[in-house]
């Protein structure tokens, strides 16, 4: 298999004792792996004691992800529980008895959530390990699946015997991407899932295989294993689900985070070294730091604050981006200048960052008009605007008339305070604002004292 090799990089390897290095801290060892599987025996025991005293039958527990698979890393404790149901049971029953089923396991744990994919499942923490669990169909194949979770027990029936032998491959290559900040496809990260990485793995053989081929994607970057789709995919990277070839694994990846991961891998090759799978946890600014980095800078920062919605990450994050360009897009609107802008979420305050050029602009504004020889509508436009109040003056520039009008929002935070709520925002997102937001400016920022959300401004400023 032939893989592209980038300029500087071609005879780069990777030293053997840097992954043994990076391996003995996050391959699990015995204890884990033993405390993991007694958990899994008696989680499975108890859906189906549920399942039996609530006389439902035909039901069937199946552990998928990355501990059924053992590609999951140290230190985490993440278990997936699919609670299978025959296909042609319909979906509100699906619903009904697979959440009961559900409820009664988690009577047994230390706190229960309710969650929503495509359809509802309970979230628990039993034992100290986080548990999901999933009512799905069982169909006979991924193509046929009536909910998205279906698909998932066909993935681990590839992956499983594929991965053998490389699970520290995917070890390495799943801690590589945590160090380089594009793992986890939540909607929050829109970086790479874990069976995306296991895929990437069984598709290039190793991690050494996989950053070297990494350094020369580009956008369009297509994987097919089973050579067995002729579906077209516009994201950066395509990587056909061996189960489902209509499916792009990799569909919530973003193009940032697919260049970042790019660049990671880069940079990695150039200086192979521990920090890349283990940065150093970035500080929290102090208010003199960001009073400096404002002195530093000379632009206006902006930040719209409001109550954090009550919803999980994967309602709120598409709601705050979609915030985050409509208040952009507004500010573009009235002639301010964005250059950049960011969002960051804590437990009880929630804030949209912009950086603008300036969040000043001059109270005068240029109205230029129709072309002079267009009589009628430059008449008009004339008439409307020749004395009127908050009118400077008017002139004929490059055949048009010009009229310097007051301008009505000369100050980004007055036009935010004022026409916030004319902007596209998410359900949850829209009724947190409207019963509260506060913009502030500046060293006016040094009021949100959340450690995290110092932590987001080291690499904001």
């Amino acid at each position: 298999m032939e893989y592209g090799a980038v300029s500087g990089m071609e005879n780069t390897d990777i030293p053997e004792k840097l992954k043994l290095e990076v391996l003995e801290k996050i391959r699990p060892t015995e204890l884990e792996r033993e405390k993991l599987l007694t958990i899994q025996e008696e989680l499975a025991s108890k859906v189906k004691t549920a399942a039996e005293k609530l006389g439902i039958p035909d039901v069937l527990v199946r552990m998928v992800g990355s501990a059924a698979r053992g590609t999951w890393l140290s230190g985490t404790h993440d278990i997936d529980v699919f609670i299978s149901f025959p296909e042609e049971t319909p979906r509100e029953k699906l619903e009904t008895m697979g959440m009961a089923i559900a409820r009664e396991v988690a009577k047994h744990a230390e706190h229960a959530e309710d969650r929503h994919a495509e359809h509802p499942y309970l979230n628990i923490i039993y034992k100290g390990f986080d548990v999901d669990l999933v009512p799905c169909f069982r169909v006979a194949s991924a193509s046929q699946i009536k909910s998205a979770v279906d698909r998932t027990p066909f993935h681990n029936d590839f992956v499983k015997p594929r991965v053998k032998g490389l699970e520290d491959e995917v070890l390495l290559l799943k801690q590589f991407m945590r160090g380089g900040g594009v793992y986890g496809s939540e909607l929050k990260t829109q970086g790479f899932s874990g069976y995306l990485t296991e895929l990437l793995i069984i598709h290039y053989g190793s991690f050494e295989n996989t950053v070297h081929a990494a350094c020369s994607w580009k956008p369009g970057q297509k994987i097919d294993i089973m050579q067995h789709s002729e579906i077209e995919h516009d994201e950066p990277l395509v990587v056909v689900d061996p189960t489902d070839p209509r499916r792009n694994v990799a569909a919530a990846l973003s193009l940032d985070k697919f260049c970042m991961f790019i660049d990671h891998c880069r940079e990695f090759l150039k200086s192979p070294e521990l920090r890349f799978f283990f940065p150093a946890s970035p500080l929290p600014l102090k208010d003199s730091e960001i009073l400096e980095k404002l002195e530093a800078r000379k632009s206006t920062q902006l930040a719209v604050v409001f109550k954090t919605p009550d919803v999980v990450e994967d309602v709120l994050y598409p709601q705050l981006y979609k915030m985050e360009q409509a208040v952009a897009a507004l500010l573009k609107e009235y002639d301010f200048t964005v250059m950049k802008t960011g969002v960051w979420s804590g437990k009880s305050e929630t804030a949209v960052l912009l950086e603008l050029i300036s969040g000043t602009l001059p109270n005068v504004k240029k109205h230029i008009g129709p072309p002079v020889w267009v009589k009628t509508h430059a008449e008009k436009f004339k008439e409307k605007y020749q004395g009127a109040d908050g009118v400077f003056g008017g002139y004929i520039e490059n055949g048009k008339y010009v009229f310097e009008i007051q301008r009505k929002y000369p100050t980004a935070k007055g036009l935010l305070e004022e026409r916030l709520m004319t902007c596209s925002l998410g359900k949850s997102v829209c009724k947190s604002v409207s019963e509260g937001f506060e913009i502030i400016e500046d060293a006016e920022i040094c009021r949100i004292e959340d450690t995290d959300f110092r932590v987001f401004l080291r690499g904001w400023m």
